[in-house]
């Protein structure tokens, strides 16, 4: 068969044939030699992540082309609704105009120098703007690359901290971490990290650490129901804090949820009884706001919720607003003065990547800053907040909606085969991805956790998209399910 051309040929209008062709390809059903080209290269040439490989090269993929607000469009120009922000880093929207304008203004100068025994202009004036929007008393910044790295940086400088703060603290060497955590995919990450599917594989491999069971309300481990149970789960990660205390390092926590989890919301006060307990047993922490933090709760950081200031506190995934890879970890001043010494004390912390403070990154990250400030982002979100919980309201009377949580912008709705018994769908019936495929056909994209639903939206979205999202996953359960809510 021979195969028509799609040379891109530039018209008066604007539109080039290329576009016109793609317009006609949805009606058609006519794939054109160049895309064919690229699903084949796909198939043949990338790994996708967390992704089953002998699956995806059965189906054509989806290939993103463009983007523009809080849609996306593929390679036919059809048009998606982005229900999960690219996976939980976009902030404003795609093609947001200042971060645009930041990263073309600062590429005209420089793209990227080290940060090993030189600085640069955008990575100081970001660093002073963290500290100036982080919980009161973090004072210093760490760049990294993302937020495994930035887990990863973290953990190693609560490690060393205590190596170099008195000889009798030698012993500090192990962490606590929650069930069901999910802090990265560099070791150290996953040494704290909780989640079997993830991480039992590489058991071999990992640090040694503590486990507590976390706070998953709707499938109590105890039994219990909050608020009459008094966080009585609380009672066991207290329980290890006091009784390993010579030996812990540090705590590593998401405060307020857990995201990868299942988006599991902590009842009111488990964060500020975390924090007590560190302090008095002499313990570390370190909150991962990788995901929680820039806005996705409804306040800056998610440990605003409970004015808890963590030792240690990693963020990344908004920091740019959703545009380019950076990580930083930023630590209190007692921690920081811990390295400081004479040369040959080598009380430094020897660690660093090559893009560490990255010029394009830090100037995206000051555009994303200064967005939030010019646009009043923070004060204009409890409304949006607000109205995204109404519109939840009937997935309550849904047969196969168990549970959903909902903090901020995040919602989880978990899925369950019985609801009276809160009986979960086998795995092997991938019931979030058959919802998620019949949200992709209505026109949203979704990355379901197992059988819970994500729903992570820019915050730049409006009501009128809201709406338009929440209904088309209300659709899109209802025909997965086969009963209607």
């Amino acid at each position: 068969m021979r195969v028509r051309k799609t040379k891109k040929i530039q018209r008066k209008d604007g539109m080039t044939k290329r576009s016109l062709r793609k317009s006609s390809d949805r009606k058609t059903g006519f794939i054109p030699a160049w895309r064919s080209q690229l699903e084949e290269d796909d198939r043949r040439y990338l790994w996708h992540p967390f992704t089953q490989m002998l699956e995806w090269e059965k189906e054509a993929p989806l290939i993103i082309e463009k983007g523009k607000g809080v849609y996306l469009w593929d390679l036919s120009n059809r048009k998606y609704l982005d229900g999960t922000s690219s996976i939980w880093v976009n902030l404003h929207g795609h093609r947001q105009a200042r971060i645009d304008r930041a990263i073309i203004t600062q590429i005209q100068k420089i793209a990227h120098s080290t940060l090993l025994g030189l600085s640069n202009i955008p990575a100081i004036r970001l660093a002073r703007k963290l500290v100036e929007i982080a919980p009161k008393g973090l004072t210093k910044v760490f760049y990294s690359d993302n937020g495994s790295t930035a887990v990863e940086v973290a953990l190693k400088i609560a490690f060393q901290y205590w190596q170099q703060k008195n000889p009798q603290d030698k012993r500090k060497t192990k962490y606590v971490s929650l069930a069901n955590a999910y802090h990265g995919d560099t070791l150290g990450a996953v040494g704290v990290g909780g989640i079997e599917l993830f991480h039992k594989l590489y058991q071999p491999l990992l640090l040694s650490s503590y486990r507590s069971p976390s706070p998953y309300c709707y499938r109590c481990h105890l039994g219990l129901t909050y608020p009459s149970c008094r966080i009585a789960c609380l009672e066991e990660v207290e329980k290890i804090l006091r009784d390993h205390q010579e030996e812990i390092a540090a705590l590593v926590v998401e405060p307020m949820i857990q995201a990868a989890a299942g988006i599991l919301v902590f009842p009111p006060g488990y964060l500020r009884r975390l924090r007590e307990a560190c302090t008095r047993y002499r313990i570390l922490m370190i909150c991962d706001e990788v995901a929680t933090g820039f806005g996705r709760t409804g306040k800056m950081f998610a440990c605003d919720y409970e004015a808890v200031t963590p030792d240690l506190m990693a963020v990344a995934k908004g920091l740019t607003g959703g545009y380019l890879p950076l990580g930083a970890t930023l630590v209190t001043q007692e921690v920081y003065n811990a390295f400081l010494g004479k040369y040959e004390e080598f009380k430094t912390f020897f660690h660093g990547h090559s893009y560490t403070g990255n010029q394009l990154g830090c100037a995206a990250a000051l555009a994303n800053l200064e967005f939030f400030e010019q646009k009043k982002i923070l004060k204009k979100l409890p409304v949006k907040i607000g109205y995204l919980s109404q519109l939840l309201v009937p997935f309550k009377s849904c047969q196969h909606v168990g549970d959903i949580r909902q903090m901020g912008m995040i919602v989880g709705i978990e899925l369950v085969e019985d609801k009276n018994l809160k009986t979960p769908y086998p795995i092997e019936e991938r019931q979030g991805m058959k919802v998620a495929s019949e949200a992709r056909k209505r026109g949203l994209l979704l990355r379901p956790l197992g059988n819970v639903l994500v729903l992570m939206p820019p915050l730049s979205t409006t009501k009128m998209e809201l709406k338009q999202m929440v209904e088309i996953l209300y659709d899109s359960i209802t025909a997965a399910t086969g009963a209607a809510c």
